[in-house]
């Protein structure tokens, strides 16, 4: 039996959040990357199969992803988004998920 590596771990917890949550138009999801270099947001609409607005930062430490949270609430109030449903698609909540949910809440998302 092969060792699973850390991305495959990701994906099966992703998957395993998946099945619990799923966004709408009205609720869209707030899904969630993590890569090596930065971090990524997207509202998606799961019904519609459509990525209604996506954000992105330069940095992956907390304070950027304080900022992320500030911006991607800010281009959810343009479309018109006011609840949202979280998806950290597979990463542990820690610190610069954290952040970053808090600033978006701040910012006047629902979740």
């Amino acid at each position: 039996m092969a060792t699973k590596s850390k991305k495959d771990l990701r994906t099966r917890r992703h998957l395993r959040v998946r099945n619990k949550i799923a966004g709408t138009a009205e609720r869209p999801r707030m899904a969630v990357f993590r890569s090596n270099t930065r971090l990524e947001v997207q509202f998606i609409d799961d019904d519609a199969r459509l990525t209604l607005c996506g954000v992105s930062s330069k940095g992956k430490n907390a304070e950027a992803a304080k900022e992320l949270g500030a911006k991607a609430a800010e281009a959810a109030k343009g479309k018109g988004i006011e609840t949202v449903v979280f998806d950290r698609g597979g990463f542990a909540f820690g610190s610069n998920l954290k952040a970053l949910a808090d600033s978006a809440r701040e910012a006047g998302l629902k979740f």
